[in-house]
């Protein structure tokens, strides 16, 4: 038994220290468990997420190749906005952050981008932003979380 314990606390010190090796994503930092496991990792990707919709009046995560990215891009810079685009495609981590956070958050499907948060709050995407601009919602939220200066 004692012979079990030491061998399972030499593995264990082992995937420790496999887990302290740290890459650069973002302006953070990812430790990566080397143990099969990967909640650490999504833990850290849904946090980078939270603190770039944190610290920006309008987030758009984004495919550089999506028709429909492209018009809500187009629509926040026409009327003045300038948010701040993730796309998705230009970076290697793009597609574990859309299938561990943005999938989840809007609910799924196929074509998940844009995604778009105003304020640190989800409005989610395409239909969304065209369904609040319709109805003239769209404006006095980009308005209080200070996107807007009209």
């Amino acid at each position: 038994m004692q012979q079990q314990y030491s061998n399972n606390h030499q593995q264990h010190k082992v995937a420790l220290a496999a887990a302290k090796e740290e890459e650069s994503w973002g302006g953070t930092y990812i430790a990566r468990r080397r143990s099969g496991r990967r909640g650490l990792m999504a833990m850290v990707v849904v946090e980078t997420v939270e603190r770039m919709v944190r610290a920006n009046a309008v987030v758009i995560f984004s495919m550089s190749s999506c028709c429909m990215c492209h018009a809500v891009k187009r629509l926040f810079c026409g009327m003045g906005v300038n948010p701040t685009v993730y796309e998705l495609d230009e970076d290697p981590r793009g597609r574990e952050i859309m299938e561990r956070v943005l999938v989840r958050l809007v609910g799924g499907g196929v074509n998940v981008v844009p995604v778009v948060f105003i304020g640190g709050k989800l409005v989610g995407a395409m239909d969304r932003v065209m369904a609040s601009h319709i109805n003239g919602t769209l404006v006095p939220l980009l308005k209080e979380a200070g996107a807007l200066w009209l």
